[in-house]
C-alpha cells in the first residue's frame, strides 16, 4: 500500500478556471435525460452522505474522474441535496462492451 500525505490545501475546481463556463448542448441533453431516468424518490438526508458510483466504460482509456462532477451535480439537482454534504465518495471503473455502458449509484447517510 502507498500512503501519500500532502500538507496542502485542496484546490477547488472553481479556482481552476478563469472566466465563466457555460453548459454545452450535449451536457444539457445529458442532464435532462438523466433527470428523467433517475427514479422519483424522496431523499431526506440531513447529515453527511456517502456516495458509491460505478462507471461502466466501453473504452479502457476513459478517465474515471471526468464524469464525476456532472453526475454529482445532476444528483443534487434531482434530489435536492447539496454536494457539500458528501463526505465520502467511492468511485469504481469497469470495462464493458460498447452499448452496454452504465452508471451505478448508491447513496447513503453516514
Amino acid at each position: 500500500m502507498i500512503v501519500l500525505n500532502l500538507n496542502v490545501k485542496p484546490l477547488s475546481i472553481n479556482k481552476c478556471w478563469q472566466g465563466r463556463r457555460f453548459k454545452t448542448k450535449a451536457y444539457k441533453q445529458y442532464e435532462s435525460a438523466l433527470i428523467q431516468l433517475l427514479p422519483n424518490i424522496e431523499i431526506n438526508f440531513k447529515h453527511h452522505l456517502s456516495i458509491d458510483i460505478e462507471f461502466g466504460f466501453s473504452n479502457s482509456t476513459s478517465d474515471i474522474d471526468n464524469p464525476l462532477k456532472p453526475i454529482l451535480d445532476i444528483l443534487q439537482k434531482k434530489y435536492g441535496f447539496n454536494d457539500r454534504a458528501v463526505y465520502e465518495l467511492n468511485v469504481k471503473k469497469n470495462l464493458t462492451k460498447k452499448k452496454e455502458e452504465y452508471i451505478l449509484i448508491k447513496i447513503k447517510e453516514i
